[in-house]
């Protein structure tokens, strides 16, 4: 069957009109950032932001229209809104702290069959924190755990290559099935968007796909669903803490300092959310010299444990460099997986018999 294309979407959008004005949302320019692959549609529709509580039936019509167009999959519509910023001097002089369910008084998301969620978080890119993830849910798994993976980093999703995994996620009703691999269902925008192509997406857009990778997937009964989290302490990161009802956060990073300085901003703001982190862990902790069988510190050695002692949150474990690891990564078959003895693979090991107790308290 043919796949529904861009000029199909917007046709079919052309029949849903705005209430307020003359005119339907696509001429009217409210329709922005579609994105059209293999059957799954996305796109957001701008409105201003004192017309939020109306226009949820208006953003489910041009879902409905889109939904029943031969050949899409699936339909993901987020409004928008933009405001224009204060006066500097109507400015606030400090941000307000963000309370238990946010700064909005969010409810939590419903997750029924989920036992519990719990975010893999770092304050910065490039220490390795969904390689962690993708191997820990392995662990997990082979622990008898039932275990799924929210890649929840809509700008560079990792998880279908992390796993293995390739295609795109049937559609059952209004509910997308999960992926799986090595024994872990896995949901991810990667699965949605073509991989070449750059998500080009204000944040409001985000923080709705990413309710949606949770709310609109079936992701049956698990006894834990690690989210994969995008690097920082932005949008994203505050939806996520804010809307999900997380039993806890992991804190991934490597010995440096500067990757040491935004851990602890990343710990700080699960713990301004009500967040408990379960603890930190060190990645790329040491080298061992596959040839001479030396040990080098490349980045340094104990940083997170000094910074985990420090902050007053438990230290799970470290995490050797080799490059097994990145081998593995690449190849789709995470490395507890692929070398279940390496010592690389029994480091993860440890690391969820301790997530496992941690989830039972």
């Amino acid at each position: 069957m043919a796949r529904v294309s861009e000029d199909e979407v917007l046709e079919a959008l052309r029949r849903v009109g705005d209430p307020a004005r003359e005119g339907n949302v696509v001429d009217l320019g409210m329709i922005t950032g579609l994105a059209v692959r293999d059957g799954n549609v996305a796109f957001s529709i701008e409105i201003e932001p004192e017309r939020a509580p109306e226009m949820e039936s208006l953003r489910l019509a041009c879902e409905q229209v889109v939904a029943g167009l031969p050949g899409t999959l699936s339909v993901t519509a987020v409004l928008t809104a933009e405001r224009a910023a204060p006066p500097p001097e109507q400015q606030p002089q400090q941000a307000p702290r963000i309370g238990r369910h946010g700064s909005g008084g969010m409810e939590k998301m419903a997750l029924p069959g989920i036992k519990a969620v719990v975010a893999v978080a770092s304050g910065k890119g490039g220490v390795g924190k969904s390689t962690v993830t993708a191997n820990l849910a392995v662990a997990l798994s082979r622990l008898g755990l039932s275990v799924g993976i929210l890649d929840a980093d809509i700008y560079g999703p990792s998880m279908p290559r992390m796993l293995g995994i390739s295609g795109q996620p049937r559609s059952e009703g209004d509910k997308l099935e999960t992926m799986r691999g090595h024994g872990v269902s896995c949901m991810s925008i990667g699965f949605l968007v073509d991989p070449d192509q750059p998500t080009i997406w204000r944040g409001p857009m985000v923080m709705g796909a990413l309710e949606q990778l949770l709310g609109d997937v079936n992701w049956g009964e698990l006894d834990l669903l690690l989210v994969d989290m995008p690097p920082g302490t932005g949008d994203a990161q505050l939806t996520m803490a804010q809307k999900v009802p997380l039993k806890g956060a992991i804190i991934v990073s490597t010995p440096q300092d500067i990757a040491l300085i935004d851990a602890r901003k990343g710990l700080n703001m699960f713990r301004q959310t009500e967040v408990p982190v379960m603890g930190m862990v060190e990645n790329m902790s040491y080298f061992h010299c596959p040839s001479c069988g030396e040990r080098a510190d490349i980045f340094g050695h104990g940083g997170a444990r000094e910074t985990a002692a420090e902050l007053g949150c438990d230290f799970l474990g470290e995490i050797p460099l080799h490059i097994s690891l990145r081998e593995t990564s690449d190849g789709g078959t995470p490395i507890v997986a692929a070398m279940p003895d390496s010592d690389e693979a029994q480091a993860f090991m440890a690391i969820a018999e301790q997530v496992k107790q941690r989830l039972k308290a």
